[in-house]
């Protein structure tokens, strides 16, 4: 499976964890013509977490409790603004009546089945502008789900007819391979997609089978390595709550193991990772460049990193912000 033409060079543009912001998205896909890359790479959670009801109380009349704060709007431009302030904040606008608010109340199977609907129709409306939009540009992009993505979202990635999801896939670029990796060892928050550290290994040991030996390999891998700098991330008590120490929140390392151990053994020549959103930063691990651009999703805003390479090694990078 391949992208572009051999050439001596390549210019990568890489994000993560957009977490259903429409706006972060948006700025994905036109990330790759603002920053002249040769192609765009995404390394999971692209989905949102949250349905927000609008409820309408009278006809054509909405309330809507968001982020802690009532809104009551009229049918025309504010429900649309409202709803639009919504998806750029990574959850979906949800309208529904007061007699299926209360059916919701009482059955989670329901609520699963609403946000199941809604997260999917959003997706495929999703790929369908990055498909349309990458395509008239001509950047090639690779595209995966993460631990917190639904696995709904594998199938609807596979229509994608100009974007490819890359997981547990050996993708090209140019005289470069691509190997992809979404799901994350576990965390406290039971994500729909985790294994155990063992199963972690397994699964990348069988990725590694498809990669070329005779091409430089880019790694794109949603967990972090571990003890790295790009897996520190705020340290729960067993009620859930961030640790405190000194008035400051404690930070601890979460990343793989596994992962780390494939990096050192294997030697990409860059490996590329998300899920720890307050772990911006970089890292050497023997040969390898590591980096985590980590995710300001809730304020619409994109971190993403410009990786420039040629032969076997990264000449040039920067991490951005927009």
């Amino acid at each position: 499976m391949g992208f572009l033409r051999r050439g001596p060079q390549l210019k990568i543009f890489y994000a993560s964890d957009i977490h259903g912001s429409e706006r972060v998205f948006r700025k994905f896909l036109n990330a790759g013509e603002f920053y002249h890359v040769d192609a765009i790479v995404f390394g999971g959670d692209l989905t949102g977490k949250a349905i927000i009801p609008f409820i309408e109380y009278q006809p054509g009349r909405f309330r809507a409790d968001i982020f802690g704060v009532t809104h009551e709007v009229e049918t025309g431009s504010a429900l649309t603004e409202l709803e639009q302030f919504v998806r750029d904040r990574g959850s979906y606008p949800y309208r529904t009546t007061p007699t299926e608010l209360h059916s919701m109340q009482q059955d989670t199977t329901l609520v699963s089945s609403v946000f199941s609907r809604v997260m999917s129709k959003t997706a495929e409306d999703w790929v369908t502008l990055a498909d349309d939009r990458l395509r008239k540009a001509h950047i090639p992009c690779i595209m995966m789900p993460g631990n917190d993505d639904e696995p709904e979202l594998k199938r609807i990635l596979a229509q994608g007819d100009w974007i490819v999801d890359g997981e547990d896939k050996v993708v090209s670029l140019r005289n470069f391979q691509v190997a992809s990796f979404g799901w994350s060892t576990v965390t406290p928050w039971h994500s729909p997609r985790e294994v155990t550290e063992e199963i972690m290994a397994e699964r990348l040991d069988e990725l590694m089978h498809s990669v070329d030996p005779n091409l430089p390999i880019i790694f794109n891998l949603h967990d972090p390595p571990a003890e790295s700098g790009l897996d520190l991330a705020y340290k729960m008590t067993p009620d859930m709550k961030v640790e405190m120490a000194g008035g400051q929140a404690v930070l601890a390392p979460v990343g793989s193991v596994a992962v780390r151990n494939l990096i050192t053994r294997v030697k990409p020549v860059l490996s590329l990772h998300g899920h720890i959103h307050e772990s911006r930063n970089t890292a050497k691990i023997d040969s390898t460049l590591a980096i985590n651009p980590g995710s300001s999703y809730t304020e619409g805003v994109l971190q993403g990193t410009i990786v420039s390479l040629q032969g076997n090694k990264v000449i040039g990078y920067q991490m951005v912000t927009g």
